[in-house]
């Protein structure tokens, strides 16, 4: 039998047997189309075709520019075909048994620069201050201390509203943090972090929690804060899409590592268990790293 005779009777099973919908069926039309294809041009058949033609097929994907998840998504559609053929009958084993799926590329972290960073935190302060409503500058104080910590010590939203008051030692000067599994670390803060706390905590009623709620938890809720922070974004000029709590986690680290600090040290800061996880920011280290060897290198200047 033809590629394209399989290719046909493995999507007639598909659509009798597992109803698969008639847009599922064309696109596994076109993948196995294109697959078998590739299979002939190289003198075989998808009955005797081996492994090393399953990986020769994936790698020339990636030239064409296809994306680890597309070409994930195309194996997927050759496992399913030869595993009919070997139900069937028509072919004893499986070429793709042992065929890694390509991975795709963590994506790189969204970050905000320096300036615009300062321009949320300066209009955050700027409304802290400003009159309102008891309820509004209550709001206004508890958002500015929220960005001011989080912007300070990079910890992960669920962590930062959920801060007992007890876990700000008594300077302020570092708090102390229970993050993933339940491991506790302490993390420093800087002088405007300190003076928010500062003035934050002379503004509660005494509880347990330094950013109290009436919820069911006791503490802010994290959507809470992001619906803020996004509503503080649209006023200070920088698109809401752009904003959201962990993205000033990315810009602690990213400018700390920017800054000079040590993978390790900011490894240890963001609370991650394995420095693999941290090296995702050493992407804002490229450029740091050309400029310092165009200024160093003897042979730049030439």
């Amino acid at each position: 039998m033809s590629g394209a005779h399989l290719v046909g009777a493995f999507l007639e099973m598909m659509s009798a047997e597992r109803g698969a919908a008639a847009n599922t069926i064309e696109a596994y039309r076109r993948d196995l189309s294109d697959y078998s294809g590739f299979v002939a041009g190289r003198g075989q058949s998808l009955l005797d075709c081996p492994r090393d033609t399953i990986t020769a097929y994936l790698e020339n994907l990636k030239l064409e520019g296809l994306s680890a998840s597309s070409s994930a998504r195309r194996l997927s559609a050759i496992r399913q075909l030869h595993k009919f053929l070997c139900a069937d009958g028509l072919r004893g084993d499986d070429p793709t048994r042992i065929v890694a799926s390509p991975k795709p590329r963590r994506a790189l972290p969204k970050v905000l620069s320096v300036a615009e960073v300062d321009r949320l935190l300066t209009l955050a302060e700027t409304e802290a201050n400003a009159p309102a409503s008891p309820a509004k500058q209550l709001a206004a104080r508890r958002l500015y201390c929220l960005l001011e910590m989080l912007y300070a010590t990079g910890l992960r939203v669920s962590e930062l509203v959920s801060l007992r008051r007890n876990a700000v030692v008594r300077d302020a000067s570092f708090i102390t943090v229970i993050g993933k599994g339940s491991k506790e670390r302490i993390v420093p803060m800087n002088d405007r972090a300190r003076d928010a706390v500062r003035a934050w905590i002379e503004t509660l009623p005494p509880g347990p929690w330094l950013f109290p709620a009436n919820g069911e938890d006791g503490y802010l809720a994290r959507q809470v804060f992001a619906r803020d922070l996004k509503g503080l974004a649209g006023r200070a000029g920088i698109s809401a899409a752009r904003v959201a709590p962990h993205v000033l986690r990315h810009a602690f680290a990213s400018h700390l590592l920017a800054g000079g600090a040590d993978l390790r040290v900011v490894q240890m800061l963001l609370g991650h268990a394995d420095i693999s996880t941290t090296q995702i920011y050493t992407h804002v280290l490229d450029e740091k790293l050309r400029n310092l060897v165009e200024q160093h290198h003897p042979l730049a200047q030439e």
